[in-house]
């Protein structure tokens, strides 16, 4: 693995915790395939907080590109107002 500074690891454990955040999003940003995150991971945090993030994110569609149900975009939920011309339309 190649040497990070402390700013740089802030980052990549926030886009770690991040739901919608895919390993490929951190590999394209920071060249570490998913392996070396959860290494990172397990070296940076406290074991319980460790547990918490293997649970919370393993098998979890969002994390991985492939297991995803959307190809580009975000997830918009059918409640969210629309947004034209820099103001909220109304329904």
């Amino acid at each position: 693995m190649k040497q990070l500074n402390g700013i740089t690891i802030d980052r990549i454990i926030q886009m770690a915790w991040e739901d919608r955040k895919t390993f490929d999003a951190i590999r394209f940003q920071f060249e570490l395939k998913e392996q070396e995150v959860i290494n990172l991971m397990r070296r940076e945090m406290k074991p319980k907080s460790f547990k918490l993030w293997r649970k919370r994110v393993q098998g979890r569609k969002t994390k991985h590109q492939k297991l995803r149900t959307f190809d580009k975009g975000r997830f918009k939920c059918s409640r969210q107002k629309t947004i034209s011309n820099n103001s909220i339309t109304k329904r």
